[in-house]
């Protein structure tokens, strides 16, 4: 538990997105109860695709494997600040990744900057590769309150087995520019996390992360189960140790997902992603857009959120989320405590 992130985090709140988060949470239980779809409230979470766009080809990434059935390209700078200005009061936090490298957005920072100065907590998923002294301190100076920094590996070897294509030493030189610019202008954001996914190649390496971790002086290291798409034969990917891995191995020697899919889902209630070229999406296990619930250039997203899809989706999940092939392989939103 970091104090001044949730310092941070606490001062972008004010009456009214509590009174909506309020309106959420309590509608998202009561449906839980009912097995009814009910719906107050606006999402205050959103995540934002920058662009598909990325340097790297991980294996379990449709962005690195370039295997999107959807289009791909860079969001739309007048387009995010239009929806910026219809969405904000209601917002507490905006995600900027869903897929792609965000800093491979030319104008990525423009969009932080935006979204900060409309008191929204704004934090990024990155690779690392793009954080050179300037952009780092760019990179403060946006007002981005957190940022996760992948490093999946404390050795070349280990990490470019996921992250194919990488360079770790780049990662940790982009890492030290970013604490670096954060001393420099005494600032107490972006809160800082190294983010490491747990796979087979470098699960022996986690007290060596976690060492790295204050050796650069971050302000977190989390360590992250890894999905896998084609578990049930098994992957090279899992790890031995069950406790980092979302799947167990059966009699029969094949694999299934350790949780319970239970009937209900809190991703549905406070949150969604908009992709790129204005796709409203349910959650981020629909990596093509295939549950496209609505186009923000031709719906409000008022519209799209209460909108007869978006009410059918709901009602399924509730009922018979089994059916619903993206949430076969999910391990989240099963309550209001879940972690992103």
């Amino acid at each position: 538990m970091n104090w001044t992130d949730i310092l941070v985090f606490l001062g972008k709140l004010n009456l009214r997105k509590s009174w909506n988060a309020f309106q959420v949470i309590s509608s998202f239980y009561l449906s839980s109860i009912l097995k009814k779809p009910l719906q107050w409230g606006l999402p205050f979470n959103i995540s934002i695709e920058p662009t598909t766009q990325c340097n790297l080809g991980c294996p379990e990434c449709p962005s690195g494997l370039k295997s999107f059935t959807r289009d791909t390209g860079n969001l739309e700078i007048d387009f995010y600040h239009k929806f910026l200005e219809e969405n904000y009061k209601h917002l507490i936090y905006l995600y900027f990744y869903f897929q792609g490298e965000p800093y491979l957005h030319p104008k990525f920072l423009e969009l932080v900057k935006a979204a900060s100065a409309k008191n929204i907590y704004t934090v990024t998923s990155t690779n690392a590769h793009f954080l050179s002294p300037r952009k780092a301190e760019e990179t403060v100076l946006s007002g981005l309150d957190r940022i996760l920094i992948s490093i999946d590996g404390t050795t070349q070897e280990s990490y470019e087995s996921y992250r194919i294509g990488g360079k770790l030493s780049k990662v940790i030189e982009g890492t030290k520019n970013l604490v670096a610019a954060k001393k420099r202008l005494k600032s107490k954001t972006p809160h800082i996390i190294i983010q490491f996914l747990v796979v087979k190649p470098n699960e022996h390496q986690i007290p060596e992360i976690l060492a790295l971790g204050k050796e650069l002086e971050v302000d977190e290291v989390k360590l992250k189960t890894a999905q896998i798409y084609d578990y049930q034969g098994g992957s090279e990917l899992i790890p031995s140790q069950e406790q980092y891995s979302r799947y167990k191995q059966n009699l029969d020697g094949t694999y299934s997902i350790k949780n319970k899919l239970e009937n209900k889902c809190w991703k549905l209630w406070h949150s969604c992603v908009l992709t790129w070229d204005a796709n409203i999406v349910p959650c981020c296990f629909d990596k093509d857009a295939k549950y496209a619930m609505g186009n923000l250039k031709d719906k409000s997203f008022k519209e799209i959120w209460r909108n007869e899809a978006y009410i059918r989706f709901r009602s399924q999940l509730l009922t018979n989320r089994k059916s619903i092939d993206i949430c076969t392989n999910c391990t989240e939103g099963l309550s209001v405590w879940a972690e992103e």
